[in-house]
C-alpha cells in the first residue's frame, strides 16, 4: 500500500468519527411552521443556541414562526426539538437540543434558524441567542429585550423600550425615519463594535461612552472635531427630543453615523 493509500485510509475513519454514522458533509434540514393569534401588545420569549433569530413586526394580532432545523445526522437533526408554548397574552419559544455524549467525537452539530412575525405592539421579554445572528425590526413600539453571546445583533426602526447586549462580535442600531413618539434604546458590546445609524431629522439625547475605545460622531458640532480620541459623547440633537439613546463598548469603538444629513 503506498503512502497516499495509507494516509486515506487512517483519515476516512476520523472523518466519519467526526461526522458521526451516516453522518453527510452537506447537512440535512427540516422546517416548521406555525401560526398562533395572539393580543397586540402579547409578551414574546424566544430561546436558541446556535443559529439565527429574525423578528419582523406586522399589523396583523398573530404569531407566525418558521423554524428550519439542521444537523449532519438523522439522529441529531430529530434530537433538536422547537418547544413552543402558546397562550393569548403570550407566548415562549425554546430551542432544546440532545445532550452532548462524553467521547469527543460524537456529533454535536446542529442549528436553527427562526424568522418569527409579532405584532408591531408586542414586547419581546426575553431574547437570547448564545452563537448567530439576531434581527428585530419594525416594531412600533413595545418591548426589545435581546442578549447575543457571539455573532452580530441589529435592531432596526424599532420606536419602543429597547435594551439590548452582545458580549462578542457586532452590534447595529439602525433607523431609516424618525417617529417623534417617546421612546429609548440602550445597547452595550461588551467585545467589538457597536454603530446607530440616526437620520439628520431626528430629536433625540444621545449618550455614548467606550471604555477601552473610540467613539466617531457624526452629530458634533464642526468646531468640536479636533482629531483628538473621543471616548465619551453626550449631545442633544434637534429641538426638545423626547428619545433617548445610549451606547456603551467595553472594548471595541462606536460609530453615530448620521443618515440623509
Amino acid at each position: 500500500m503506498g503512502r497516499s493509500a495509507r494516509r486515506a485510509w487512517l483519515i476516512a475513519p476520523f472523518c466519519a468519527l467526526l461526522l458521526g454514522c451516516g453522518g453527510s458533509s452537506d447537512p440535512l434540514e427540516e422546517t416548521i411552521e406555525q401560526a398562533y393569534p395572539i393580543s397586540p401588545d402579547a409578551d414574546i420569549s424566544i430561546t436558541n443556541l446556535d443559529g439565527t433569530v429574525q423578528i419582523y413586526g406586522s399589523k396583523k394580532p398573530e404569531f407566525s414562526l418558521q423554524a428550519i432545523k439542521k444537523a449532519y445526522t438523522a439522529a441529531r437533526l430529530n434530537g433538536i426539538s422547537v418547544n413552543v408554548s402558546p397562550k393569548q397574552n403570550s407566548i415562549s419559544v425554546k430551542t432544546v437540543m440532545p445532550p452532548a455524549k462524553n467521547w469527543s467525537f460524537s456529533d454535536r452539530s446542529g442549528t436553527v434558524d427562526y424568522v418569527v412575525v409579532v405584532p408591531q405592539t408586542s414586547k419581546i421579554s426575553h431574547l437570547e441567542l448564545k452563537n448567530g445572528e439576531i434581527l428585530v425590526t419594525g416594531l412600533e413600539s413595545g418591548t426589545v429585550r435581546a442578549t447575543l453571546g457571539n455573532g452580530r445583533l441589529f435592531v432596526h426602526n424599532c420606536f419602543g423600550d429597547v435594551h439590548v447586549i452582545a458580549a462578542t462580535g457586532a452590534l447595529s442600531l439602525i433607523y431609516d425615519w424618525w417617529n417623534p413618539r417617546k421612546f429609548s434604546a440602550e445597547a452595550r458590546i461588551v467585545n467589538g463594535n457597536a454603530v446607530a445609524f440616526i437620520p439628520g431629522e431626528a430629536s433625540v439625547h444621545i449618550m455614548a461612552e467606550a471604555l477601552n475605545g473610540k467613539i466617531d460622531n457624526d452629530f458634533n458640532e464642526q468646531e468640536e472635531r479636533t482629531g483628538s480620541t473621543v471616548s465619551k459623547v453626550d449631545v442633544v440633537v434637534g429641538e426638545s427630543p423626547k428619545s433617548e439613546i445610549r451606547m456603551n463598548a467595553d472594548d471595541g469603538t462606536i460609530k453615530i453615523v448620521e443618515v440623509n444629513p
